[in-house]
C-alpha cells in the first residue's frame, strides 16, 4: 500500500512538472505567435492598399492612353491647333510614363507584402502545430495522472517534445513545416 502510494505520488509529481513546463512554453509561444499575427495583419493591409493604388494608377494611365489616342485621331483628321495638340500629347505621354513607373513600383511593393504574408503565415502554422501538440501533451499528462498510467505520461512527453520542437522552429525561423499536419489543422 505504501509503495503504491509512493509510485502514484511520484507519477503525480512528473505530471505536475510536465504540465507546468509545457504551459510556460505555450505562454511564451503564444506571445510570439500573437506578434506574428499582428505582422500578418499589417502585411495583408499593406498588400491590399498597394494593390488598390496599383489599380488606380493603371486606370489613370488607361484613361490618359485613351485621351492620347483620341487626340491622335482628332489631329489626324485635321481638327485643332497642331502646336496645342503636340503639347497635349507630350503632357499625356509624360503622365503615362509616370503612371507606368508608379504602377510598376506599386506592383513590386504589393508582391513583396504578399510574400511577407505567406512567410509569416508559414510561421503562424508552426505555432499552431506547436499549440496543438502541447495541448495534446497536457491532456495526456492529465489522463496519465487520473489513470495512474506511466505509458500515457511517456506519450505526453513525446507529444510535448514535438510541440516544443515546432515552437522553437517557429521562433528560430526554421523551415520545418509538416504539410500533412498543417492541412489537418487548417
Amino acid at each position: 500500500m505504501e509503495l503504491e502510494l509512493k509510485l502514484e505520488s511520484e507519477l503525480s509529481a512528473f505530471v505536475a512538472v510536465t504540465v507546468v513546463a509545457i504551459s510556460v512554453f505555450m505562454a511564451v509561444a503564444k506571445l510570439k505567435d500573437d506578434n506574428v499575427v499582428q505582422q500578418m495583419q499589417y502585411a495583408q493591409v499593406a498588400a491590399v492598399d498597394s494593390w488598390n493604388e496599383y489599380q488606380a494608377e493603371k486606370i489613370k494611365m488607361h484613361l490618359d492612353e485613351n485621351d492620347a489616342a483620341a487626340l491622335a485621331l482628332g489631329s489626324a483628321a485635321g481638327n485643332g491647333n497642331a502646336a496645342a495638340v503636340a503639347a497635349e500629347r507630350r503632357r499625356l505621354a509624360g503622365k503615362i510614363a509616370h503612371y507606368q513607373q508608379e504602377s510598376d513600383a506599386l506592383q513590386k511593393k504589393a508582391r513583396g507584402d504578399d510574400a511577407l504574408y505567406i512567410r509569416l503565415n508559414f510561421r503562424h502554422d508552426q505555432f499552431d502545430m506547436a499549440d496543438a501538440l502541447c495541448s495534446i501533451a497536457i491532456a495526456l499528462a492529465a489522463v496519465a495522472s487520473l489513470a495512474n498510467h506511466r505509458a500515457l505520461l511517456f506519450a505526453s512527453w513525446g507529444a510535448g517534445a514535438c510541440g516544443v520542437f515546432m515552437g522553437v522552429a517557429a521562433m528560430a525561423g526554421w523551415s520545418i513545416h509538416p504539410e500533412w499536419l498543417a492541412s489537418l489543422l487548417s
